[in-house]
């Protein structure tokens, strides 16, 4: 194994460094010397296209039953129906555990929210909200490397991604680091080992680029497999945490509480391209809506008191078709929805304009059309939330200027 790949393996080079090596070393500074308080933004990437319609249901739009006689959830007070939000829309009942946020306002939601470009490749639309550049597949880095770039107070934890590799939405000039994937992400690796982080440690011991880049990458992980030990010295008294994405998100809402430098983070979830067998109240849709709705509240109640200063974005690359499909399944759409949830969010409400489910509303007379821009969200929690200057969203969000919701 040649050294490069070594590093890579060991977690110490994201992409990011790799692809464009950053010219600056990290401050380091004590926990002490950071904003106790910082508000915080997390995103959950759902890969694979949920279909919004079965997670904030129209159930008041007669076209949604004649279209889905199959995966249709019923109406709220029938056996496995929809739990009522508003009178209007309703929440799929496998997501009962989150209707205590609603009801406390840190709970909301934007519907027919997504891209203004048409493509229905998974690849290209997850590309595009990652970039935040809808239909320009040149852009080189993802809007949150950007972010980090406005905010950044170069420490090393400051993002974190959740998973094997760097996501296109945190690749950039920006380095980050990298929390490995389920119940083993805690453990020591050959770099660890004394004697060879020692060899190590000399033979990129230049300052040179690539010897600042090595540093940076042991000092991060350093930081992060401490406050693993320590987290998982005091979850469930010892006991192993659950596989899945509700053991993931609870892990790292418990490393974002007790270490305030970790400001953005990312977790992916897949699993919802339900073209087959998706079902309604209960089968496929519902046992990844169940693991899901585990997993947010993990984030909220691992969070502890910093969760009153954390926004949680919960987004996807597109719908699915109103109409279901021959084989109980939908197929690739457009308009989705966006969830928020977190302190300081105006809960309680399905925001975006809802343009209706008849085939005259529909984008190109199939797809629930697109009303509000992603990027109009996530412009809204960056400036009310995350203290970025309105000036500055261009560079978040190069060749679009985010209007500025009443969502918070």
């Amino acid at each position: 194994m040649n050294r490069r790949q070594f590093l890579i393996q060991s977690s110490l080079f994201s992409a990011s460094s790799l692809i464009s090596i950053g010219t600056h070393g990290w401050a380091a500074r004590s926990i002490a010397a950071v904003n106790p308080n910082p508000h915080r933004l997390i995103v959950v990437f759902l890969r694979g296209a949920i279909d919004g319609l079965s997670v904030v249901i129209p159930y008041l739009e007669p076209t949604y039953y004649t279209d889905r006689p199959k995966i249709a959830i019923p109406q709220p007070g029938q056996p496995n129906g929809v739990l009522d939000l508003d009178g209007k829309f309703g929440l799929h009942p496998a997501l009962s555990p989150l209707i205590p946020l609603w009801q406390q306002k840190s709970l909301a939601f934007v519907h027919a929210c997504g891209s203004n470009d048409e493509t229905r490749s998974h690849f290209d639309a997850q590309d595009y909200l990652e970039s935040g550049t809808p239909g320009i597949k040149s852009t080189r880095d993802g809007w949150m490397n950007r972010l980090l770039g406005i905010i950044s107070d170069k420490n090393p934890i400051q993002a974190v991604s959740v998973g094997a590799t760097t996501p296109r939405i945190l690749l950039g000039n920006r380095a980050v680091a990298n929390l490995a994937s389920g119940r083993n992400a805690g453990n020591r690796q050959q770099i660890d080992k004394p004697q060879v982080a020692s060899a190590f440690d000399r033979l990129y011991g230049n300052n040179d680029a690539i010897g600042r880049t090595y540093r940076e990458g042991r000092l991060a992980r350093t930081e992060l497999l401490k406050d693993l030990e320590a987290e998982m010295k005091m979850a469930n008294n010892g006991a192993t945490l659950p596989n899945g994405f509700p053991g993931d998100a609870q892990r790292l809402a418990r490393l974002m509480a007790r270490d305030p430098r970790i400001q953005m983070s990312f977790l992916a979830v897949g699993g919802w391209d339900t073209h087959i067998n998706q079902g309604a109240s209960q089968g496929q849709l519902a046992r990844n809506l169940e693991q899901l709705g585990k997993g947010l509240i993990a984030l909220q109640t691992g969070l502890g008191a910093a969760y009153q200063n954390t926004t949680i974005v919960v987004m996807s690359e597109f719908g699915r078709t109103i109409k279901e499909n021959g084989n109980g399944g939908t197929d690739h759409g457009h308009g989705n929805v966006m969830w928020l949830l977190g302190g300081g969010i105006r809960g309680g409400t399905v925001y975006g304009k809802w343009a209706g489910l008849e085939p005259s509303q529909r984008d190109r007379g199939r797809d629930l059309a697109v009303t509000t821009d992603f990027r109009d969200v996530l412009g809204t929690v960056l400036t009310r939330r995350l203290a970025v200057d309105a000036s500055k969203l261009q560079e978040v969000f190069p060749g679009y200027q985010p209007q500025v919701m009443d969502l918070i």
